[in-house]
């Protein structure tokens, strides 16, 4: 008889680290900008550039700022992998219209 407990079991605090997104998986962008002409067509141009498809009118809510000048944008689109996500990321950060993302 031993007291080691269950094999195989890693040590506290050592436990196995999931994933926080599981892909596939929708996932919303927050996209903000300023209030000009054509920010949602712009940042809805870039999704369709980075999905490779058409983003859907339903996918894109729009929030005015309290005085009107800026504009947040949520977008949900459907990834399949992290490096997806990341990309995504990368681009809203090169992008000179794009003020703030999370």
């Amino acid at each position: 008889m031993t007291k080691d407990g269950p094999k195989n079991t890693p040590p506290a605090g050592e436990e196995e680290k999931k994933p926080l997104i599981e892909y596939p998986s929708v996932y919303t962008f927050k996209v903000m900008g300023r209030q000009e002409h054509g920010f949602l067509d712009h940042v809805r141009a870039l999704f369709r550039k980075l999905m490779g498809a058409e983003i859907s009118p339903d996918s894109i809510r729009e929030q005015p700022s309290s005085k009107g000048k800026y504009v947040s944008l949520s977008v949900s689109v459907y990834l399949l992998s992290e490096e997806h996500r990341r990309t995504i990321y990368a681009e809203l950060h090169r992008d000179e219209r794009v003020i703030y993302y999370l």
